[in-house]
């Protein structure tokens, strides 16, 4: 297998090779490129195989993105003939959600930046096909293939066994975010035999690209990205733009002595507790040390192993905060809320994220929590972390 490593010196790409629409939007939108798309633009627009490694922040996805919809914008698909040109896949429903929301701005900015210029253009269209789809808007994305189609790797095998397999043989790129949740596992190679069935009813091979911030060892990830065709592996450029970050780890414990814990409490009972002897518990000094640590964040996500604690742990942190701004002379010395003008309800300070909270209605609280509005989630397993804070 051919492996291209690409380290810090590389012949880099400039704006220049992108259409005037792109770099009219990326120009004004950014005050330059970050060194993922400086280092991989080049292998992308020269229709390589391309395993991309860099931090979470960085601009991967815009990296693996921007060429395609370039092509998209300057040869754009014909109305009387859609079918979809780019394939994103992820892990991840949630995501794959925000991905949508992240990828229409580009796509809105770029085709504006083209009317400004009196370029001709046609703005790409997008779609999402997860397990979450209604079954109203698979039908609509099987006879109107979208340019762009955000999805998951069971559902692309879903769809390369139904009648919309047809919108998808003159796919151009696959984009696969997180690769490393997906190496290695039953569910990865059950999504490398996917690929080499869209590859098999495609006439052109769509080049295959790479993201995640985790991945190692970058050769094995670079195989799988890539494949096998016959007996020799697909060749893959890997771009190497990871950074080690320093990890911050802090051990609390938040009473001076932890033996002391299971011992009965001696002393009359009021309420619950008078009903027989109650033992120590660590919770009542955990809950405000919880408080003052997410008060003092901007955002904070807490886990916990059960929807039931998640309610409480919520509902307690919620109380405690309240009590606290009721004391006489009490001021704050929390960060501020970012509150919503739609909406004058009063928030509570966190809220609890659990596989038995709707769909939708998970959405709303995690669109709360990145617009500031809430300070913190106590989450279970729901809370998957592809959410784009």
């Amino acid at each position: 297998m051919c492996l291209v490593h690409v380290g810090s010196i590389v012949s880099k790409v400039t704006l220049d090779q992108f259409s005037p629409p792109v770099r009219e939007w990326f120009s004004t939108s950014f005050p330059e490129p970050t060194p993922p798309q400086t280092m991989g633009w080049p292998a992308i627009a020269n229709g390589d195989n391309t395993l991309i490694l860099a931090p979470t922040g960085s601009g991967k996805t815009l990296t693996a993105f921007l060429w395609g919809i370039d092509r998209l914008t300057s040869d754009p698909t014909p109305a009387d003939d859609p079918h979809t040109r780019i394939i994103y896949i992820s892990p991840l429903r949630a995501l794959a959600v925000d991905v949508d929301k992240n990828l229409r701005g580009p796509v809105k900015g770029i085709t504006l930046a083209a009317e400004r210029l009196g370029t001709p253009t046609q703005q790409p269209t997008v779609g999402v096909r997860t397990g979450d789809t209604s079954q109203k808007e698979r039908r609509q994305i099987a006879n109107r293939p979208p340019d762009i189609l955000i999805t998951t790797p069971e559902s692309l095998y879903l769809m390369l066994t139904s009648q919309a397999r047809a919108g998808l043989t003159r796919v151009e790129a696959v984009i696969i975010d997180e690769i490393h949740a997906l190496a290695g596992t039953k569910r990865g190679a059950h999504m490398s035999l996917t690929l080499e069935r869209l590859e098999a009813i495609n006439e052109t091979p769509p080049q295959r690209i790479g993201l995640s911030a985790t991945q190692r060892p970058l050769e094995e990830t670079a195989r799988f990205l890539g494949g096998r065709k016959n007996k020799d592996w697909r060749p893959v450029t890997i771009i190497d733009a990871g950074v080690r970050k320093p990890m911050d780890i802090e051990i609390v414990v938040p009473i001076e002595d932890m033996g002391d814990l299971g011992t009965f409490v001696e002393g009359p009972q009021s309420g619950p507790a008078a009903a027989g002897p109650v033992r120590k518990s660590i919770w009542p000094s955990i809950h405000p040390a919880l408080l003052e640590l997410i008060q003092s964040h901007r955002s904070t996500l807490v886990f916990v192993n059960a929807r039931r604690m998640a309610e409480r742990l919520a509902n307690r942190l919620n109380e405690l905060a309240d009590e606290q701004a009721a004391l006489p002379g009490y001021a704050s010395s929390a960060l501020p809320l970012a509150r919503s003008t739609d909406d004058d309800a009063e928030l509570p300070l966190v809220r609890a994220h659990h596989g038995s909270i709707s769909r939708e209605q998970r959405l709303v609280i995690e669109d709360q929590l990145k617009r500031g509005e809430l300070k913190g989630l106590i989450a279970t397993s729901s809370l998957e972390l592809g959410i784009d804070m």
